[in-house]
């Protein structure tokens, strides 16, 4: 298949990674790494041994044109670029495969291309992005795909294949939307929490960021765990979560709670991508992630106490730090 590669950090990256090496012809469309990515290849250093790939690389969308698979591993705060970079890239029979976190990418996607054309991939996966030309392979790796508003078709299990034969294990759901918020189990809490904790945040606080405070490091799932305090307030959001999506019609266990916290105490220190991109200055995908959740609750009348006060936190603390560098606010 000829795969396009839209957002080349950790997940677009390692996962082109994966199709490229299993013989796929993929291309990776790059800004900063193009360079360095394009003279010697992807490294993956991981956890199941390491490999290297060597992609097609492009600075615009044209230089790849129609492809048959299109994987879309931007951030979401940089969404309001797919008007300019997908065109190019979708044909008649192109299947779009947003790999992106949180709510509200599929329906952005659907004013885009048609909505046959959209699928949803859910990656339960721990990487990190060291260098450019570098990717860190923590742990997991499942894919969880979907049909968008559909449920699954042959091409949902041929493309299911595809990972499998790349040594990517992947599973087909037949309801997207309610295994988006299996993951919003995971990741409000761990995400959020791991920010916030970067503010000395205190649940009993209400959510009011510590005033004029400096922030500190974030923490690493190790360390919210590890904590009584984190680890309630941890729990207390799954369940805020899996009440939320119940309210909504989506059948999630209240026993997954309980296996989050478990899969994740056996990860080790891991630093969620919401905490990496706090570190480094990068706009948090507050809406996606947190905000948008958050509507769907309060439209299903379901009481989020925490998740309101982390929500509130959050955009108190992109404020602070919007006010810091004088400049304008974190795309929403």
């Amino acid at each position: 298949m000829k795969i396009a590669v839209v957002g080349c950090g950790a997940v677009g990256s390692y996962y082109g990674a994966r199709l490229a090496c299993a013989g796929q012809e993929v291309h990776f469309l790059l800004r900063t790494d193009y360079e360095i990515v394009r003279r010697q290849g992807l490294r993956v250093r991981s956890f199941e041994g390491d490999f290297h790939a060597r992609p097609f690389c492009a600075r615009l969308p044209e230089e790849i044109g129609p492809s048959d698979l299109v994987l879309i591993g931007l951030k979401t705060t940089a969404n309001d670029q797919l008007c300019r970079l997908l065109p190019p890239l979708v044909g008649p029979e192109t299947a779009v495969l947003t790999l992106q976190n949180g709510l509200g990418n599929e329906e952005q996607l659907a004013r885009l291309v048609p909505l046959e054309h959209i699928l949803g991939g859910l990656c339960f996966v721990c990487l990190n992005r060291l260098v450019p030309g570098l990717i860190h392979h923590i742990a997991h790796g499942q894919i969880v795909l979907g049909e968008f508003q559909r449920r699954p078709e042959r091409r949902t299990h041929e493309l299911a294949s595809l990972f499998g034969n790349a040594a990517v294990a992947c599973s087909v759901t037949d309801n997207l939307a309610r295994t988006h918020w299996e993951k919003l189990t995971w990741n409000i809490p761990f995400n959020g929490l791991g920010v916030a904790g970067a503010a000395g945040w205190d649940a009993a606080t209400g959510g009011e960021l510590p005033a004029n405070g400096p922030l500190g490091p974030c923490l690493a799932t190790e360390q919210l765990l590890a904590n009584p305090k984190w680890k309630k307030l941890l729990r207390e959001l799954m369940i805020e979560v899996i009440e939320a999506a119940r309210a909504l019609g989506f059948e999630v266990s209240e026993t997954l709670a309980e296996k989050h916290i478990e899969r994740t105490g056996a990860m080790g220190a891991y630093k969620a991508s919401t905490l990496l991109d706090f570190e480094r200055g990068l706009p948090l995908e507050l809406d996606s992630l947190f905000l948008e959740p958050l509507r769907q609750a309060r439209k299903a009348k379901v009481a989020v106490p925490r998740l309101t006060a982390l929500c509130r936190l959050l955009e108190a603390m992109e404020e602070r730090r919007r006010a810091a560098r004088g400049g304008a606010a974190a795309p929403k």
